[in-house]
């Protein structure tokens, strides 16, 4: 809870930089209280089904990163999703963090695949998952109410056996495959279609 307070205020700051990417309810009003927000994640992380993880840079509050739908058992799968601030984009933050987050699932929890969905236009994301070497699986149509619409996303995933040495460690010696995290063009050219 302690996070609280500067997180409400990296939000608040970063308002029009993040709207366009921020999850809303239908019908319902905006996200955005943060105390409770962090109740949530909280609760949920005791019930063994997200981690909430605060991103830093040089000591200060840069971002969020939540590993959430965390399953167990035969699938042994979780997803990411994260945001950062305007400021703090493009320093590294972002894949350093996700590449964190991965192996302490793989390695540490025993989770055995990682998700992130990405809207097709957000550019920065795609990056990430690209420099990550996130193999790219499918676009899903409407698949996550942001902004207040039901919004395409493209999946990707990457599974513990692709990785023995680390998300991280792969990322950080350059061994990333060229082409990795590569949306097919043919799918980049359906996105651009709306449903009817």
């Amino acid at each position: 809870m302690r996070d609280a307070r500067p997180l409400e205020k990296e939000l608040r700051e970063n308002r029009s930089w993040l709207r366009r990417w921020e999850a809303t309810v239908p019908g319902g009003a905006p996200i955005g209280d943060v105390r409770a927000s962090i109740r949530g994640l909280l609760a949920n992380a005791k019930a063994g089904h997200g981690l909430p993880f605060v991103m830093e840079y040089q000591g200060e509050i840069a971002g969020q990163l939540n590993v959430s739908s965390i399953h167990w058992g035969s699938m042994a799968s979780a997803t990411i999703g994260y945001w950062v601030g305007e400021e703090f984009a493009g320093k590294g933050v972002t894949p350093t963090s996700v590449a964190l987050a991965t192996d302490y699932c793989f390695f540490d929890l025993g989770l055995h695949r990682m998700e992130i969905c990405i809207r097709p236009e957000n550019a920065p994301s795609l990056r990430v998952v690209e420099k990550l070497g996130f193999r790219f699986e499918g676009l899903r149509r409407r698949f996550i109410h942001i902004d207040g619409d039901w919004r395409d996303h493209f999946c990707f995933a990457l599974t513990s056996e692709e990785l023995p040495m680390g998300v991280l460690r792969r990322w950080l010696d350059g061994k990333v495959p060229a082409g990795a995290g590569q949306v097919p063009e043919d799918v980049r050219a359906a996105a651009r279609v709306p449903l009817l």
